[in-house]
């Protein structure tokens, strides 16, 4: 018991270390321009990325059709919030314009009716950029701000300043820190769209991906740039600016556990808890009440449909129509019933295939089973992705030598 004790203090004090990283967002949204026709998605756009970021274990500050004094204090206090972090995160979604090489995003109130409204109407990307640079590692920057903008063709004809554009200029990346990613929806000087669904095209696919288990966020933004590239018919290629010196995963998740976690609770024996059955599994020499409560968790096993052997390439008879017929070769190459993580949201996993998630392959697979075959209980934990009964084939399986 002292041994498991200190096992258990020993995890604590790793997951506190591993939740210790201080990660602080700014996410800010306008689509209800006083001067300009309003834009459908930024506000949704934002709000949904300031919900992932939160998943995600980010302090977000954020806001939302903000004019230039809101947008200013918003800043301020994502300023004052972000020193120190150990990764910072813009996100912007809404109009933005370049001026001779110079980014600008515009307030909902921006008018830009003469060459002193870049100075008091529109914010310096440059100006954000600093207050995120401020003893933080890491630094992430996501620009949905590519839209075409009318205000721009005000600012070039009627104030007569040159060199103004749409499309967002190329930012340079300083160096200090564990390095920086800058990611726009287009490629520099190129328009990216609004989109007709519930979000832009660039928004989307970073809400798709961004956070995705074990996705590193170049990875990410790879993936981003394919999707984009291909709803938009090749008219759009989002573009990224990366020094990072280090690899960035926001969502990390430990491939080889004995479990694979899932969305149910694990089902409680009368008289113990799970911590308990836990421990009674580990310790054969426990108690009469430890031994009863394993008894009665081995009795919520399901059985399987059929007592054949279990192969791996062979049709299996689970006793659940949802996967009977088919086997684990099969079914580790389709989607998951349940989701792969405890609580992810079901917008990430719906749809996508196991095989993918989990890198699950064989040898993979037998390592897990074995696990299973040991600790029978085991499969009642967490709810796996195909379901508990395809734990109890995967120990058969193992018991069998995997074959």
């Amino acid at each position: 018991m002292r041994s498991i004790g200190l096992a258990a203090l020993a995890l604590l004090l790793t997951l506190t270390a591993a939740n210790a990283e201080r990660r602080v967002a700014l996410v800010l949204g306008n689509s209800q321009y006083q001067h300009a026709p309003a834009l459908a998605n930024p506000v949704r756009d934002a709000g949904a990325m300031a919900e992932r970021l939160k998943s995600l274990d980010f302090e977000v500050v954020s806001g939302f059709d903000l004019t230039k004094l809101q947008t200013q204090a918003t800043i301020a206090q994502f300023a004052k919030q972000v020193r120190g972090a150990d990764i910072a995160l813009f996100f912007y979604a809404g109009h933005g314009l370049q001026v001779s090489g110079s980014n600008y995003l515009l307030p909902v109130d921006a008018a830009l009716e003469d060459e002193t409204s870049l100075d008091f109407e529109a914010v310096p990307v440059d100006f954000i950029l600093r207050q995120m640079s401020r003893e933080t590692s890491i630094r992430l920057v996501f620009l949905d701000a590519c839209r075409d903008n009318p205000l721009v063709e005000v600012l070039a004809k009627t104030a007569g300043v040159k060199g103004a554009s749409s499309g967002l200029a190329e930012i340079p990346i300083e160096n200090g820190g564990a390095g920086t990613l800058v990611a726009f929806a287009a490629s520099p000087n190129q328009l990216a769209y609004d989109g007709s669904g519930e979000h832009s095209p660039f928004s989307s696919a970073l809400l798709a991906h961004i956070g995705e288990p074990n996705v590193s966020i170049t990875e990410a933004m790879n993936r981003v740039t394919a999707d984009v590239f291909k709803a938009t018919a090749g008219k759009q290629r989002p573009w990224s600016n990366v020094s990072l010196t280090t690899e960035v995963v926001l969502h990390k998740i430990d491939l080889n556990a004995p479990l694979i976690v899932g969305e149910a609770s694990a089902p409680q024996a009368e008289g113990g808890s799970e911590a308990r059955n836990a421990t009674a599994a580990a310790s054969p020499s426990g108690s009469d009440d430890d031994q009863l409560a394993l008894n009665v968790l081995r009795q919520k096993i399901p059985k399987l449909a059929s007592d054949d052997p279990i192969f791996f390439d062979h049709p299996i008879d689970f006793g659940d129509p949802a996967i009977d017929g088919k086997s684990i070769a099969q079914l580790i190459k389709g989607k998951p019933r349940f989701s792969p993580v405890e609580g992810l949201d079901k917008s990430i996993w719906e749809d996508k295939h196991c095989d993918g998630c989990h890198e699950w392959n064989e040898a993979r697979l037998c390592e897990q089973a074995k696990n299973f075959a040991t600790n029978d209980v085991s499969v009642l934990r967490l709810e796996h992705p195909l379901g508990t009964r395809f734990k109890v084939a995967l120990a058969k399986w193992a018991q069998g030598g995997c074959k």
